[in-house]
Order: C-alpha cells, then structure tokens, then sequence
C-alpha cells in the first residue's frame, strides 16, 4: 500500500503535468516551468517514498523471519 510520500509524490506529478499542458497552451513560459519543477519535485518524493516503504517492508519480514 503506497505511503504518504508516495502519494504526494504522484499527485505532485500530475499537478505539474497539468501546469505544463495550461503554460504551454495559454503561452505562458514560467507556468510551465513550474510544471516541469513541480514534476521532478513529485519524482523523488514519490521515489523517497517508495523506498522508505520498502525499507519497512524488508524490516516487517526480517522480524517474521525472527519470530520463526
């Protein structure tokens, strides 16, 4: 199940997708450039995320593994 990071992340994406598609069909430069920026900035949140989740994921299995 994505985390909040994860989440964010994603939206973040889309949020900058839909930036670019307005800046560059109402010809607005810097409105596109934040789209592009907002983008990247929801790539690694949304990596961070995925990899802060998969770290708990190991440690949850880990402990299993002890339990046994």
């Amino acid at each position: 199940m994505p985390n909040n990071d994860e989440i964010k992340g994603k939206f973040d994406q889309v949020k900058g997708k839909v930036k670019q598609g307005i800046g560059e069909v109402a010809g607005d430069q810097e409105l596109h450039d934040e789209g592009v920026a907002d983008e990247a900035s929801g790539e690694v949140q949304e990596g961070f995320g995925t990899g802060k989740r998969k770290v708990g994921e190991a440690v949850k299995d880990l402990g299993d593994q002890i339990k046994k």
